[in-house]
Formats: C-alpha cells, structure tokens, sequence
C-alpha cells in the first residue's frame, strides 16, 4: 500500500522559481566575505582572492597536477580525489583562472543543497516547508563556514549528496515504482566515491531504512527494494561495479517480475555477505576509533607510543552547549524550537526518520568535535520550518499567514546572517609568504622537502611544488614526530634529524612502511633512544645517510602561536606513554598592558620592571635573559641583551611585531626561535635562503 501524505500543489513553474530564489540567497550571502575582504592587498595573489581553508590546498594540487599531467612518485599528489577531477574538467569549460575556479567553486557547488531540501518539502506535500528549510540550512553557521567562498573542499557536496540520496529513498516511499529504484543506488555510490568517509553514515541510512520498513510496513516487498538498492550503493566497490550490480539486479526484477519474490532474499543476503567481504563494519569501527574513542597516545608496530594528533584539533574536542546550538541554527531559541519541530515532523511524516542517522552523527559534536554538527543542519531546519507551519496554520486568511511566516523566517535567518558578517576568515596565507615559497620553488628540486608543521604542509606543496613530511592529511603521531623534533630541538639534532626523516621517509616508500621511520632510525642504529641516537650522530655524524636531494627548512612566524602544540609531540617518552613530561614553558601575547610598574600579559602573567621578575599567579619566577629583537630602517635585525639571574624564564620582547615571549631554556634554544627570532644558524648545518618577517627559509647543508 503506497504511502499517502498530505498535498500542496505546487506548479512546475512555481516550484522553478523557489528553487532559483533560494539558491541566489545562497550565493548571495556567500559573496559577503568578499566583498568584506578584497580589498584587503594581501589577501590577493595572480589578480585573485585566494582561498582560505589548507585543506583546499591538497586538493587544488592535485587539480593542478591533473591539467599538467605530470607529478613526482609519491609527493602525494590527490590526482585521483573526486574534487580535483572535477576542478580539473571545469577549469576547461569555464571561462576563469584557476585561482577564480577554486575560489568560487564552494560558493555555487555548496548552494545546491536548496534543492534536494526543497524537493523533499514537495513530495512531503510541503513545498513551503522545503524552501523555508532551505533558506535556513544554505547559511546555517556550521554549513556556511564549510561551504562559504573560498572554502575550497569536499565540504561543497557532502551534505547535498546524502539530502539527494534521503529526497530519492522518500520519492520511492511515496510512488513504490521500480525505476526509482536506481537513483537511489547512484546517489548513494556517488556520495561515497566524492567522499568515502560517509561509508559509516550511508550504512546508519541503509540501517535506518531497513528498520523502517521492518517496524511499519513489514508486508510491503518494495520498501526491501529501496534497501537492497542502498545496499549496493554503499558496498566498498568501484562506482561502475555498483551501477553495473544494480543494473543487473534491476534488469533481472524487472524482466522476470514473476520470479521476483522467489529470488529477491537470495539476491539479498548475496548483497549483504559481499557488503561484509568487501570491507564490512571495518571502516566504521576505524571511525569510531579516529573521532568518538580517541586517546592521547597511538604506538606503532615497534612497540613506539606517538601522541595523537586528534586531541589538538580544535574541531575534534568537546564542545559547549550554546555553541552547539548556535552551530546547527544560528541561536540557541531557535535550535530549541527546531527540535520541536522535528519531534512533530517525524510524527505527521513518519519517513522522515530516515533522517535520524543524520540527527545523531550531528549531536556526537556535544562529545567528538563541532565538524559533526554540519550534518544536523539540514533536519533541524526542517523541523523547525515544519514549526513554523504548525503555528501559523490558524492564521485563516493566505497573506497574513505568508506574512507571518516571512517574519519569523526572517528572524530565524538574522543570527546566521549576523555570524556571516562578522565571520571574516582571513585567507590561509598572505601574499608575502606565497611569494617566498614561489620563489622557493624557483630555486628547489621537485624531488626536495621542505620541513615544517602539518598545519602549512598543502599551500607548501601547492606553492613550491615539493614534498613535505607531514601535512592536513598524514600527520599521525608517528611522522609528526620527527618534525616537531626538527623544529624544537637545537640546531645540531634539529638538522640530523631533518636529514634522518627526509632519507628514511623515502626508504619508507620503497617498503610501504613510511610511518615508521623512528623505529627504523633506531634499528638501524642500534638506539633504544632518539637521545642515544643523536649522541651517537655527534661523536659519529660521518655514520648520516648519504643526501638524495635537498631538505629545508620552513619556519612562519604564524607558527609562533602554535609552538607549544607542536612540542608535545616529540617531548615525550616514546616507550612508556605513563611517564607524562612537565611540558617546558612558553607563552607570546601581543596583548600587552603597561602600568607604569608592570607589564600584564593576561591570563594572570605579568613582569615586575623594578625587580626584573614574573609573576605567574601566585609564582614568581626570576628573568633570566631579556632580549629586545627588532629591525632597522635598513632592515638588519638588531639584538639587545641583558641578563638579571642565572635562572629563571627568558623575557623576548619582538619590538618590530608587538610580541613578547617567556620562554624556558628549551625554547630559547630550539631551531625555530634561534633560526626565525634571532636569524642564528650554524654554517656548518644550514644556509639561509628566504628571509622575510612572515617567514624563513633555510636549507639544510648536512
């Protein structure tokens, strides 16, 4: 028996014009940042806004890569990623630079999801509801920000592809007629090859939408149908294998429909035992692991115990509950009235809870990280358009009742609208540092690496066209490791250490094991320790591998703000994870307060002038060392040094950035404050080869 739901007509033509109308608001909001930001200068490069999210970058490299047909083995290049194929074919049918491309391409891409939203009010019978829903959803907090202009990822469709795949399982709900049946499988082997960590939500649908069918239509064959077609959509298998298995079994029902019944929980659990031997619940538990049960530390197979870079991702912590709300609607009142209104839309349209997978995978943001709290947009704005129906429904006469619904849309739209103009996310470099690493990768090898942190691995790629350790996506403990040693340690073991890496990443290529190189280092040497084995090197550095290519050395002054995260991941003890290090000392504000007695940096710090001592909450702590840091009219750094006591924190003032550091002994003499802070660098090990106040670059000459 098919499933009835209530009627809005809604022409052809009508329904044309709301969809037109929502996805202009959409793109219309996004061109905000724009015009906000381009003027700025430095956020401008080869005549064009660029973009401001890293991860574009990855992807943006592969795309290049693609039209260049040409890359170097494994620089890790994604010239297979869905988004960089795509880039790659528009580029050739729209008429702008390929900064423009990138640019915009999140913007018009991301705007699409107006219409599954809108189509799915409509074969509710709710086509207002639909397009309320999707004027929300488009500038939602959390889907703008992953989807505004120059937001450049696979965040443009990773919500629009499941709300296609969700509008295509009801439209079957509704009509139960078989050639609905392939859509569904298409949507769905679309969503996972554009992004193949949906593999765990596409199965929590494909759950869902058995369950459904067992708990309130257990009779109706054809709602089997719409699973058995999920299913193959989401099996671990090549794109055309799915289309080609769901053609065949589509063929198969519809030319022999006498045989249907007879044959279909065969063809069924012939689906599910290849669903399990093609990869199974495997990929959903690694998700769990990554994002829900996380720890704080990861060993390899050596029996080495890294730290976890997931507990310093900011979008993978707890979060409040304000920001929570604030994220999926706008404000907290009307996150409150959205669940309501989903509450009740669930009730007077039952398929809705097919869309539960997509509720619950954005409420584990309260634990596992606000990134998840994108995939609850879209439902919470539907229940809270279908709210608004509900209340106004007493309004008897039509313009009143539009009119209302208009305000209190318009209200519901407002904080987004509010967040949107004050959300004014600077592009991921400036155009001083673009143009260092252009000109590094003028003088550079392809064949080269350049080491620095994983935060600035892709636009280092992008830019230069070389290969990095770490980067957006490998940045396990592991290999982190050894770039943070390379950054934090003196100079001496910052470079033997570099070129240590960089040869045993690539040996690590040749075995399919370039993860472990710590474990290696110490077998080859013979080490129980990175100590000992740096030891070693100092008495022995004739026993370092032979150079293959040119290894340097990145260090922006950005990273000034992140140092001591980059720290915890070599200052620990690699074999007994229980034995938790004090972390050295470091602290840089640029906030500062003088009161003629003190300077207060904030967060209870302060420097007492007259005795040349800090306060740190209730402890006070000698200043060791004073430097005042700073260039001239000729641009030559300038150093002043005095020093108060034999112990204590070391006092940097960086007069030419407003900056003060306090710093312990082992920052003061890590490879990325000596060589960016005071440009001093043993000859014997590096020369420099950029110097500019973003950043320096220097080559590594062991």
């Amino acid at each position: 028996m098919k499933l009835q739901f209530s009627n809005e007509s809604v022409g052809l033509k009508t329904l044309a014009v709301l969809l037109i109308v929502a996805y202009l608001f959409s793109l219309s909001i996004r061109y905000i940042w724009v015009g906000e930001v381009k003027n700025t200068a430095s956020f401008h490069w080869n005549n064009a806004l660029m973009i401001n999210t890293n991860d574009g970058y990855y992807f943006a490299e592969g795309a290049r890569d693609i039209l260049s047909a040409h890359h170097q083995a494994n620089d890790l290049s994604p010239i297979t990623e869905p988004i960089s194929l795509l880039t790659a074919s528009l580029s050739h049918v729209i008429p702008v630079s390929f900064e423009t491309l990138i640019l915009y391409m999140s913007a018009f891409i991301g705007s699409l999801i107006v219409i599954p939203l809108i189509l799915i009010g409509r074969t509710l019978g709710q086509t207002t509801m639909g397009f309320i829903a999707a004027l929300i959803a488009s500038i939602a907090n959390s889907y703008y920000n992953r989807t505004m202009t120059g937001y450049y990822d696979t965040d443009m469709l990773n919500i629009v592809l499941p709300l296609f795949a969700l509008y295509f399982i009801l439209l079957a709900l509704s009509d139960q007629r078989n050639r609905l049946l392939l859509p569904i499988t298409l949507a769905f082997a679309t969503y996972q090859w554009w992004y193949p960590q949906s593999y765990a939500l596409n199965t929590a649908l494909l759950v869902t939408t058995f369950l459904y069918a067992v708990i309130f239509e257990r009779t109706n064959h054809y709602l089997y149908k719409i699973s058995l077609f999920i299913i193959i959509g989401v099996l671990s298998l090549p794109f055309l294998v799915k289309i080609g298995i769901a053609l065949a079994v589509f063929a198969f029902f519809h030319f022999f429909p006498q045989q249907d019944r007879k044959w279909f929980w065969p063809v069924f659990g012939g689906v599910i035992l290849l669903y399990f031997a093609a990869g199974g619940i495997d990929p959903i538990w690694n998700f769990l692991k990554s994002y829900v049960m996380r720890e704080s530390v990861s060993n390899d197979d050596a029996g080495l115990y890294f730290y976890n870079v997931a507990q310093t991702v900011r979008e993978a912590g707890h979060i409040p509950f304000d920001v929570f709300a604030q994220r999926i609607s706008g404000h907290t009142v009307t996150f409150l009235a959205a669940c309501v209104g989903y509450l009740l839309a669930v009730i007077a349209y039952r398929p809705l809870l097919i869309t539960l997978p997509l509720v619950g995978l954005g409420f584990i943001a309260m634990s596992s990280g606000l990134r998840f709290t994108i995939y609850a947009v879209a439902p919470m704005a539907i229940g809270f358009a279908y709210l608004l129906l509900l209340i106004t429904r007493p309004i008897e006469k039509t313009p009143l009742r539009y009119a209302a619904l208009v305000l209190l849309t318009g209200a519901a739209l407002y904080p987004n609208y509010l967040h949107v103009k004050e959300y004014m996310t600077p592009t991921v470099f400036t155009a001083q540092e673009v143009a260092a690493l252009e000109q590094l990768g003028k003088i550079s090898d392809e064949e080269d690496y350049v080491i620095s942190w994983w935060d600035f691995g892709y636009p280092i790629r992008y830019y230069s066209d070389v290969k990095t350790l770490v980067d957006g996506g490998k940045h396990t403990g592991d290999v982190n490791y050894p770039a943070s040693y390379v950054l934090t340690q003196p100079m001496r073991n910052s470079a033997y250490m570099g070129r240590l890496s960089v040869e045993y990443t690539e040996k690590g290529f040749e075995t399919n094991n370039s993860n472990a190189i710590i474990a290696a280092m110490l077998k080859t040497y013979k080490a129980d320790t990175v100590d000992d084995l740096m030891m070693h090197l100092q008495l022995h550095p004739e026993t370092l591998p032979k150079p293959t290519r040119d290894v340097y050395l990145y260090l922006p002054f950005r990273m000034m703000e992140i140092l001591p995260t980059v720290t915890l991941f070599s200052y620990l003890d690699l074999k007994n994870p229980d034995n938790t290090l004090q972390q050295p000392f470091f602290y840089t504000t640029q906030s500062i307060q003088d009161t003629g007695g003190t300077l207060e940096f904030g967060q209870g710090i302060s420097l007492e002038k007259a005795r040349s001592v800090l306060h740190l909450g209730n402890q006070e702590v000698p200043i060791k060392h004073f430097y005042q840091v700073g260039y001239d009219e000729s641009n030559t750094l300038q150093i002043n040094e005095q020093q108060f006591a034999s112990e204590g924190l070391n006092v940097v003032y960086m007069a030419s950035y407003g900056r003060f550091l306090l710093l312990d002994d082992f920052y003061l003499n890590s490879a990325y404050i000596q060589m960016f802070v005071f440009d001093r660098y043993d000859k014997d090990l590096f020369e420099p080869v950029l110097n500019n106040p973003m950043c320096k670059i220097y080559k590594l000459k062991v």
